[in-house]
């Protein structure tokens, strides 16, 4: 089999999700990954016009149970099942591996579901056990966000970059959160308010942290023939990639651009497009900085040159590349990546409303974690 072999031969055929910014008002301890998940499922079901008896592969993420999920779900007999970590990371993974099982015939239709009572259960991502070691825990080295304000105080020492570029970034997202009647925190954001904000871990504010809160995403894969028959305008997955950095830690020497080369590589030769070619990018954002470093990484601007390539409304509605036109992590939802795949989705079809990108054919993910994963997306 050659690489661009599975090039549009599926199809991401329904999209779902849960009211973000309704949950987040106030805490439900009822409230778990099952109900969250089901009820991303049940939506993304209706938006492909497909049935449940239609589902014959289930991909899970931060559900513990794959035998639960089904049950509740009414999914009998799945001829593939999987139950992914619950880490970021594995939103781009499952939807890898969703294509890969169409497009080899191990089952027809997979529902990817994710689901994260965050919020109510008081996660804080940070400090987990498996993050503590005699070696990084000493210097306050005991959660993603300390090795990301690591990274970007060598990224501001060795080019320049300034806190204020992450300004510029988090002021971009916030915009297009305000025009999502589904995101968490749609309070214009102005670059005063920015810059006087509270460090969480030097040189890192509060608006460059990903949100806690609850929620549910649903993706729903089948061949690109059988979506042409479903509700929706088939959204094909053109590429897909992953490269990983086994380490439990997110600092990295060269900031991952080694593994970033090489999901660029792969993804951008399946396709047969490049990054002029991107008419939106939906870039996992745990982390600002980790926006700044993929766009270097990905060959959307040059290396050390992220800070100055954004301003100029470059990222915003209208730009040459809007980026995260949900409100990504920071504003929309934390939903790990998941909800950045449906709105990839939805500016597709040409479902945004206000933030909708004009002309959108073409859409990149981007995830840049310890595993690096990105795809390309066409209507």
């Amino acid at each position: 089999m050659k690489l661009r072999d599975i090039r549009d031969k599926t199809a991401i055929a329904g999209v779902g999700n849960t009211p973000f910014e309704a949950l987040y008002k106030k805490r439900d301890p009822r409230r778990n990954a099952y109900t969250l998940g089901l009820e991303a499922f049940e939506n993304a079901l209706e938006d492909s016009g497909l049935r449940k008896e239609d589902i014959d592969g289930v991909i899970m993420s931060r559900i513990p149970s794959y035998s639960k999920m089904c049950v509740m779900a009414g999914i009998k007999n799945p001829r593939l099942t999987n139950v992914l970590e619950a880490a970021g990371r594995m939103s781009g993974i499952a939807l890898q591996y969703a294509a890969m099982a169409v497009y080899t015939g191990m089952a027809n239709v997979v529902a990817c579901i994710y689901g994260n009572d965050g919020w109510s259960a008081g996660a804080t991502y940070g400090s987990e056990p498996q993050m503590i070691d005699s070696y990084n825990s000493p210097f306050g080295m005991t959660s993603p966000g300390a090795s990301l304000a690591l990274m970007w105080q060598r990224h501001m020492h060795e080019y320049g970059t300034t806190t204020e570029d992450l300004g510029v970034l988090a002021i971009s997202q916030r915009k297009f959160a305000s025009m999502n009647p589904n995101a968490v925190m749609r309070t214009p954001l102005t670059m005063d308010q920015y810059m006087k904000s509270r460090y969480i871990c030097y040189p890192l504010r509060i608006y460059d942290y990903c949100l806690i809160n609850d929620g549910g995403v649903c993706l729903i894969v089948t061949s690109a023939e059988r979506a042409k028959d479903c509700k929706k305008r088939p959204v094909y997955i053109m590429a897909t990639g992953q490269a990983a950095n086994h380490t439990p830690y997110y600092h990295a020497p060269g900031y991952g651009w080694d593994a970033m080369k090489l999901v660029a590589d792969q993804v951008y030769t399946m396709a047969g497009v490049g990054p002029g070619e991107i008419d939106c990018a939906q870039i996992y954002d745990n982390f600002l900085p980790t926006v700044m470093l993929s766009l270097e990484g990905y060959g959307f601007c040059p290396k050390g040159e992220s800070g100055r390539w954004i301003r100029g409304g470059r990222i915003e509605l209208g730009g040459e590349l809007p980026v995260n036109t949900s409100g990504g992590h920071c504003s929309e939802s934390y939903m790990q990546g998941w909800a950045l795949h449906a709105e990839a989705v939805r500016q597709l079809r040409g479902e945004c409303g206000d933030r909708q990108v004009e002309d959108c054919e073409i859409v990149q993910y981007i995830c840049s974690s310890p595993i690096c994963s990105s795809h390309i997306l066409r209507r």
